[in-house]
């Protein structure tokens, strides 16, 4: 199990690098290795020159197991999504342009998207003119304050598909590795056009 998610994760950095969505040693990937483990970024390595040998397995506190690497800064967002919803199997973050651009305009809590066809690439999703809501973070370095304030957010409403952080990126995830991508490139192409729309003064 854990050399197929060692596979699918330094192929998924392959295709992400290849749409320049974690430029220079950005972002960090991670997959659930059972129910106590997970398989993640080392810190900074290039996700798009991704081997074995840049991937190590931690517990849900974050901590390495077995392994002299240093996680990712971020793994204990990783980790605590893999705690809050025992459905999600794997979790992207990425840098992109677009995602980074788009946080910074959100005025409140919520990036509210809604009339994009493509909403329906998302999990449960079944119509272009539902209303999507996606959770917005404040940037900042102390990555455990933010898992708190991950967590507290999901208490009150449990997220869906990703979330983003202003000025930095954002987090997506699925059921496995496969569905996890399948919700980047979808939020990717909505956060693209909402950027567009905005551009040109619709909204």
């Amino acid at each position: 199990m854990q050399a197929l998610l060692s596979s699918e994760l330094i192929d998924a950095g392959r295709w992400i690098d290849s749409q320049g969505w974690c430029p220079a040693t950005g972002g960090n990937f991670s997959a659930r290795l059972g129910e106590n483990l997970a398989l993640v970024t080392a810190s900074g390595r290039h996700k798009g020159r991704l081997t074995t040998e840049d991937l190590l397995t931690v517990d849900l506190q974050g901590n390495p197991v077995d392994s002299d690497l240093k996680p990712s800064a971020e793994t204990l967002l990783h980790t605590r999504l893999y705690q809050l919803d025992k459905q999600i199997g794997a979790v992207l973050h990425t840098h992109s342009v677009a995602s980074t651009v788009l946080s910074r305009m959100v005025t409140g809590e919520w990036l509210t998207i809604s009339g994009y066809e493509m909403q329906k690439s998302l999990a449960g999703n079944t119509r272009h003119d539902e209303t999507l809501q996606l959770a917005v973070f404040d940037n900042t370095q102390d990555m455990p304050e933010l898992a708190e304030q991950l967590a507290m957010r999901w208490q009150q409403t449990p997220l869906n598909w990703g979330f983003l952080v202003s000025g930095h990126g954002l987090y997506a995830w699925g059921k496995d590795i496969a569905e996890a991508r399948r919700h980047l490139e979808g939020l990717e192409f909505l956060f693209a056009c909402e950027l567009e729309m905005r551009r040109l003064g619709v909204k």
